[in-house]
């Protein structure tokens, strides 16, 4: 065979002699939906609760991405919270570069590895020891192995409306609002694997019994709009774990580095017993960890019984980008996201109630929710039966309306907003004035 022959047979097996890309929105989710499921790698993308065709990202830079047909989007979505300080900033490209010169894996401890679990303990106490992954679902399957491997007990619980990963004891769903053991909450999941699941109401402190592991919980509700622990709520749940000698799980993959310096657990002084991050802690690269008591850390392997593994966890470009964006997050950051998160929401507001659109935006640090319709009046949910409430397709609505102004919001009604570090006051103005004609728009239309 000669080389030509060889090199054309080469391209037509990678399918690179195809037909020319089109460089829509529409031709590629197309030609993507031939060869990934859906045409998406997380479901949540493909705009099936928003509707329509999805843009698919070409590059992104500060407070924005450009689609591949060149569209310009004020970007609220931030990876989901992984991006706090701009997409593409210096000190991450850099620190990306810099380790990519280095290798980008090798299956044996790095020194960078050290330093980024370092530089979590120092900042979350409870932390005693951190053990790194590669998603924030690792982390809580982690969690729930090695809560059970400590304690000897099989059950957990977990609140309706949480949302911790794809793992499987951790998707099951609730009924009604009240107590009762776990179904799955998707196809895949056999029953016995949600078994000793139970799922209670958002905001109550549950009874627990000695057969209770741990009670797993995000400590600011972020996926079902943003819904804020009662007062008391977290403090009992402490309380409660420690009179049946269950462990107490804090979720921070959302909450952690995003909401201050110490997450959630330093905002309302409580100390759980493990904690998983994820997001923040690779600077938008793929990590997650498990942090907490070194009594029950030391359960891993290859201390312990509980074993864990993993060729990539602790990847250098993911501790390097990690490392990075921890030490851009200073106390004085954070004072200015929870401004910006405040002037977000108030714009938000204004904006929808000047057209007559019923909407609330509540805020909780650096976060803002979402809920849109008259179901709910003045109140802001307290559990995931009132957030339910609201109306998914008035909220679809504004989403395109937006996307049409060219601001980009997360295309679920159930998501977080998320504010940077590049959302100045110009953005900030131009996402206001976008809201005030979005808004219309779907009220003149309904």
């Amino acid at each position: 065979m000669s080389d030509e022959h060889e090199h054309q047979q080469d391209e037509h097996e990678d399918g690179r002699d195809d037909a020319p890309v089109v460089m829509t929105n529409a031709g590629l989710f197309a030609r993507s939906c031939e060869v990934i499921p859906g045409g998406v790698n997380s479901s949540i993308r493909a705009f099936k609760a928003v509707g329509g065709t999805p843009y698919l990202v070409a590059h992104a830079e500060g407070p924005f991405v450009w689609d591949v047909e060149g569209t310009r989007y004020i970007d609220l979505v931030q990876s989901y919270g992984a991006i706090i300080l701009g997409h593409a900033h210096p000190a991450i490209t850099a620190a990306v570069s810099q380790a990519a010169r280095s290798g980008t894996s090798y299956g044996a401890p790095t020194p960078g590895e050290m330093l980024l679990a370092e530089a979590i303990r120092d900042r979350v106490p409870s932390c005693e020891r951190v053990r790194l992954m590669n998603s924030g679902t690792e982390a809580t399957s982690t969690a729930v192995r090695l809560a059970r491997g400590f304690t000897g007990r099989d059950r957990l619980v977990i609140f309706h409306g949480n949302f911790h990963g794809a793992t499987d004891a951790l998707l099951a769903a609730g009924g009604s609002g009240v107590a009762t053991l776990g179904l799955p909450g998707t196809a895949g999941v056999p029953a016995s694997a949600v078994a000793n699941t139970m799922v209670v109401p958002y905001n109550v402190v549950p009874e627990l019994d000695a057969q209770v592991a741990a009670v797993i919980v995000e400590p600011v509700a972020a996926n079902m709009g943003v819904v804020a622990p009662a007062p008391g709520f977290l403090e009992g749940l402490r309380a409660e774990c420690d009179r049946v000698g269950a462990l107490l799980v804090f979720d921070e993959v959302i909450t952690g580095f995003r909401l201050g310096r110490g997450g959630a657990q330093a905002k309302y002084d409580v100390r759980p017993d493990l904690t998983t991050f994820g997001k923040v802690i690779g600077g938008g690269l793929p990590i997650g960890a498990v942090g907490g008591r070194r009594d029950v850390m030391e359960t891993l392997s290859p201390l312990g019984p509980v074993f864990h593994a993993g060729t990539l966890a602790g990847n250098p470009l993911a501790t390097a980008a990690g490392r990075a964006a921890l030490a851009e997050l200073t106390g004085d950051v954070y004072m200015e996201l929870l401004a910006r998160a405040r002037r977000l929401s108030a714009a938000l507001r204004d904006a929808c109630a000047a057209a007559g659109l019923p909407a609330q935006f509540p805020v909780v640090g650096t976060l803002v929710g979402m809920y849109f319709g008259d179901a709910l009046g003045l109140d802001v949910p307290t559990n995931f039966d009132q957030a339910k409430t609201t109306d998914e397709s008035l909220y679809a609505a504004f989403f395109h309306a937006m996307l049409r102004e060219g601001v980009a919001l997360p295309p679920g009604a159930y998501e977080a907003l998320f504010v940077g570090l590049a959302h100045g006051d110009d953005v900030l103005d131009q996402i206001a004035e976008a809201a005030a004609r979005a808004a219309a728009s779907v009220m003149s239309s309904r």
